[in-house]
């Protein structure tokens, strides 16, 4: 694997490395040769998803941590840059834990990274920062207005490590995710919560529960009043990331960062997921409506075709094809993730 400037992308640091996006990352990295050495504190991330990977226990901020890392492993191409705090409404319970987790323990992380002399950066940032137009779709150059403090994190975090990748030998490349679904087609990893709060883990747990799926939130200004998300194939999403590994030292040559939107560019709405759900479901899942839940928003999707000009990705799969692999793991997750331990 060749990366832009001729330098061969043998290793990477993934940080959050054992949880949902981290290690499907991982896993694609392995399938191409690359060898991911993971650094994850197992808050969130699960020891199961580190089997046979060098894996470094810990966190973002321990410096003395990060020192040994590239001590051990001083042919580090670049830092994945995945641990972070996700669910939106404990973003709006907890904000300070949240700012404490995503900007202060990143800050401390780069200035780790700086000093080992490590020069490239994936930043998993989010779609959620965005304040979409009219139509909810984007590209990236659209309007920042984070509508939770999730969001805001990862804009506030963008910026910090833009400003710094200005006057500092790192170059940074933020990955603006979507909505990812599904798992690693070969079920090595997939979502490792037990009690999701995404729509089509909700839609699982429901459909395993024999309950209702709840819709929260029928008054946003979209088709049919639902919130409406452009969900991507987590294998999608790391396949882009290897894209992107190929590809940095071109990309990034003269400037210092850039920002590429990760999307299918296709809108659906929650009412259109339940309707993919119960074609690929075995089980069908009724809905009924409920109030919007705390920094929920509209939505999203994505109209740029950047990753596919600067990095010749587009994603591959299909809603149906991520409702599926997400409905496999599901069905085999609490073999491989025994509730209760981490």
């Amino acid at each position: 694997m060749a990366a832009g400037s001729g330098e061969s992308v043998s290793k990477i640091l993934i940080t959050g490395g054992a949880g949902f996006i981290g290690s499907t990352i991982a896993s694609a990295c392995l399938d191409r040769g690359v060898t991911p050495v993971i650094l994850d504190s197992l808050i969130t991330g699960r020891r199961e998803f580190t089997r046979n990977r060098i894996f470094y226990e810990g966190d973002i901020a321990d410096g003395v941590l990060i020192d040994k890392v590239f001590a051990d492993h001083p042919d580090i191409f670049a830092v994945v840059h995945c641990a972070a705090l996700i669910v939106v409404p404990d973003s709006v319970i907890d904000p300070v834990g949240y700012y404490r987790a995503n900007v202060a323990k990143s800050l401390e992380m780069v200035e780790h990274l700086l000093r080992n002399r490590c020069e490239r950066m994936l930043f998993s940032s989010s779609a959620a920062i965005y304040s979409p137009g009219a139509d909810l779709s984007v590209d990236e150059t659209s309007p920042i207005g984070p509508a939770s403090p999730y969001a805001r994190t990862k804009a506030v975090c963008e910026e910090m490590f833009a400003d710094i990748a200005a006057a500092e030998p790192l170059k940074l490349m933020s990955l603006r995710y979507f909505n990812p679904i599904g798992a690693d087609p070969r079920l090595r990893t997939g979502l490792q919560v037990h009690e999701p709060t995404h729509a089509l883990g909700r839609l699982i747990l429901a459909m395993q529960a024999g309950e209702p799926f709840l819709i929260t939130g029928t008054d946003y200004p979209t088709r049919d009043g639902t919130g409406i998300r452009d969900y991507v194939h987590v294998w999608d999403l790391a396949e882009a990331h290897l894209r992107a590994l190929d590809a940095f030292d071109q990309v990034l040559s003269g400037r210092s960062s850039v920002v590429i939107n990760l999307g299918t560019g296709h809108g659906t709405t929650v009412r259109e997921l339940v309707a993919a759900f119960n074609r690929v479901s075995d089980t069908t899942v009724a809905a009924i409506e409920a109030p919007r839940r705390p920094g929920d928003a509209a939505g999203a999707f994505t109209r740029s075709d950047r990753a596919a000009e600067v990095l010749g990705w587009r994603a591959r799969f299909s809603i149906a094809e991520g409702i599926r692999d997400a409905l496999r793991w599901a069905a085999v997750r609490d073999t491989i993730l025994p509730p209760g331990r981490s």
